[in-house]
């Protein structure tokens, strides 16, 4: 009686050959800071500037503080903390180059919240082009045209 390919040790060792030689996909890249440049934007006849220190992540978000200053109209000025989903799989889709669509929140000092969304495109693994777009009310939404630059762990 022959036994089928299967059951041989040849055949045993044939079918677990292609299992060990299966790539391993990398590891998402490790990122522990982002900074995005100052930017400004003009709605009406006020110019607006956003600026966001460094951001930090935490979790699948990356947060920081930021600062919106209106001109000539200083008392629409607010400050408070921004906030930004990104979990590591689109992370990692930034690496590869794949632009990214992002959502987030700014929460000013006083609590009111300001829906963020935005697109990070990538020219290079760590740094990039972004649209951020802040909803400041339902007819006015703020787009910022700026860049971004991941940075690695702190050693």
């Amino acid at each position: 009686m022959r036994f089928p390919r299967l059951f041989s040790a040849a055949g045993l060792l044939a079918s677990a050959l292609p299992l060990a030689a299966l790539p391993v996909p990398p590891p998402p890249p490790v990122i522990a800071t982002a900074e995005i440049a100052p930017s400004k934007t003009s709605v009406l006849l006020a110019g607006v500037s956003l600026a966001v220190p460094t951001l930090t992540h935490s979790g699948a978000e990356f947060i920081s503080t930021y600062t919106v200053t209106v001109f000539p109209f200083f008392f629409f000025n607010e400050d408070g903390r921004f906030h930004v989903q990104l979990p590591d799989a689109d992370l990692a889709r930034l690496a590869r180059g794949e632009p990214v669509d992002f959502v987030g929140q700014a929460v000013r000092t006083d609590g009111a919240g300001r829906l963020v969304q935005g697109r990070a495109m990538p020219s290079g693994p760590m740094e990039g082009q972004v649209k951020i777009r802040v909803f400041y009310t339902r007819h006015i939404v703020l787009v910022f045209n700026t860049t971004y630059k991941l940075m690695g762990p702190i050693k």
